[in-house]
């Protein structure tokens, strides 16, 4: 039992932690990356699709600054164009041919600052969820001491262990942030 509770412990924080580097991965850099767009949801064939732009195309990067989109069908190229525009991301596609081009603009002193705080909201949340795991183990692990399923003993080295799983989770969101803020302040 006691390996149960520790594995769905480690099982579920590091689902917190998924969540929040895909989240992190949405907030724009100054470099290309395929995380900018891959989420965007782009309405297709008339109106009958709703699809993700990883379910459509192809993305790539071609250097620090160009985000490049290879549509699985090329009839839908100006819908995907149309949705990168509406999505307002601050940077638009353009078409070339078979393929889409995302020039990504550089970022102002301004932008930085907005994005580094907007990381840490963001890696705040995912504190929040890693501890709120740990909240509900602690209370499961009360509830089983105090129908007399685990001993003393147990429970305080039950908590310990939950503790330790939750003091590594919350370095491995700190060390996301970092790398999250030097991203960031790269020219």
């Amino acid at each position: 039992m006691d390996q149960e509770i520790l594995a769905q412990t480690k099982q579920k924080m590091l689902k917190a932690i998924e969540v929040l580097k895909e989240d992190l991965g949405t907030i724009r850099t100054g470099r290309a990356t395929p995380a900018l767009v891959e989420n965007v949801v782009i309405t297709s064939y008339g109106g009958t699709q709703h699809l993700k732009m990883k379910e459509m195309a192809t993305i790539t990067t071609d250097g620090p600054r160009m985000i490049v989109i290879s549509p699985f069908d090329p009839s839908i190229i100006q819908d995907i164009e149309r949705g990168i525009n509406v999505a307002n991301l601050g940077f638009s596609a353009a078409v070339d041919g078979t393929i889409l081009r995302i020039s990504i603009p550089p970022l102002t002193a301004e932008r930085r600052a907005e994005f580094v705080k907007l990381a840490h909201v963001k890696v705040e949340g995912g504190r929040v969820m890693v501890r709120q795991v740990r909240h509900e183990i602690m209370a499961d692990i009360k509830r089983k001491f105090d129908a007399k399923e685990i001993s003393e003993d147990d429970k305080k080295r039950f908590e310990k262990e939950v503790q330790t799983i939750t003091d590594e989770m919350i370095a491995e969101i700190d060390v996301l942030r970092q790398h999250k803020e030097t991203e960031l302040s790269e020219i």
